[in-house]
């Protein structure tokens, strides 16, 4: 991953705006690294394992922090060594740059 979507933060989403597709979602893909997996040209996804659950817990409260001050939530799956997380813009049901940016900082949580 380059310190390139690290050193950006999300932006927020008014809806109106077309999802990413094809070659701008395979180059930030591609940018952001880290084992997320771009679904369906829908959706960011990424399974974090631990050791046990609270260390899964904590990771995911801190996600949680970090998905607040940027204003940007993605759906987080908490088992008892996993969190599962799902990154998309909500409002135009797809991807944006800033579902990149988020993932790229929760890699860094």
């Amino acid at each position: 991953m380059t310190d390139g979507l690290t050193s950006k933060h999300c932006v927020p989403c008014r809806g109106g705006v077309p999802a990413l597709a094809g070659d701008e979602l395979r180059t930030l893909q591609d940018e952001l690294g880290g084992g997320w997996q771009v679904v369906r040209e829908h959706h960011l996804h990424k399974v974090f394992s631990f050791p046990d659950f609270v260390t899964a817990l904590e990771f995911t409260n801190r996600v949680g922090e970090l998905a607040e001050a940027e204003g940007h939530h993605p759906d987080i799956r908490l088992t008892k060594d996993t969190a599962t997380t799902e990154i998309y813009t909500h409002k135009i049901d797809g991807l944006t740059e800033s579902d990149f940016i988020l993932a790229a900082h929760i890699d860094q949580v």
